[in-house]
């Protein structure tokens, strides 16, 4: 039997008044919701925030600068926020300065490029505070009022590096990979809720926070032929996948893990078998 799309009713989802019978394309609407990206000043949370709006969605851009976020909001029509994913306080205050949220994206991260004998105390710390402390803070302050709501679509930005290490990038990848834990968690948490989460795993993209390997032009052409299609990626390749699981077009999508790597995780090498 062949399930057409008008069969599919969007009321498990964020909410909003996108409707099955849109069709496909309605599927990935998102008029009348809420999102909140968090780094939406650059990157991928920029981008993502484009294309919120794009699809419908009023959006709110958070970010630690305050007139980057700015800058992204007057692109999109939508409304700067300033906050610092560090101060628990803020974090918390956040939801009920912002009102209702039907989707929550979060971006923030950072890394110390350095063998796992030869990491400081504090470098430890600084990398596990934002990108693994930072999103348990988010993950209360927001996953509780989506809950009483009963929908909402909450997605982290993992990495590839969750599920292949390489070195000086330890800690980071320790992160990144606690972070699915965590997002899997809030998953099977929420979803009797209503409330899906999800994470977003990118492999090489250009953003502000590659600048180092961009910047070497023989590291740089080594991670792009680490790929299938042997190059980076723009950080408006992610938000497709952030629009996806926002919507939807994602409803039955909780708990999951989207990569998004030109293929880098699914081969083992470059090496070429003879005819």
């Amino acid at each position: 039997m062949t399930t057409e799309y008008t069969d599919l009713a969007p009321a498990h989802g964020a909410g909003g008044d996108a409707k099955a019978s849109d069709g496909p394309a309605g599927l990935f609407r998102l008029d009348g919701r809420r999102a909140v990206v968090i780094g939406a000043g650059s990157g991928i949370g920029a981008a993502s925030a484009r294309a919120l709006a794009a699809h419908g969605a009023a959006v709110v851009c958070a970010d630690l600068d305050l007139a980057a976020a700015t800058a992204t909001a007057a692109a999109v029509g939508g409304e700067p926020y300033l906050l610092d994913v560090l101060d628990r306080e803020a974090v918390r205050a956040a939801p009920g300065a912002l009102g209702e949220a039907d989707v929550l994206v979060f971006t923030p991260a950072t890394n110390v490029r350095r063998r796992l004998v030869d990491y400081s105390d504090a470098e430890f710390d600084r990398i596990v505070d934002l990108n693994l402390r930072a999103p348990f803070d988010l993950l209360r302050a927001f996953g509780r009022p989506m809950a009483a709501r009963g929908r909402g679509s909450i997605i982290g930005v993992s990495s590839i590096r969750a599920v292949t290490v390489e070195p000086a990038q330890g800690i980071y990848s320790a992160t990144k990979a606690g972070l699915v834990a965590l997002l899997r968690t809030a998953a099977a948490e929420l979803g009797p809720m209503d409330v899906r989460v999800n994470a977003l795993a990118p492999g090489v993209v250009q953003s502000p926070m590659t600048t180092w390997a961009q910047s070497d032009a023989v590291r740089y052409d080594a991670y792009a032929a680490k790929t299938v299609l042997g190059r980076w990626a723009q950080p408006e390749e992610m938000a497709g996948a952030v629009v996806f699981l926002a919507s939807d077009a994602a409803s039955y999508v909780t708990g999951s893990v989207l990569t998004v790597d030109g293929g880098w995780t699914a081969v083992d090498g470059r090496y070429e078998p003879p005819e």
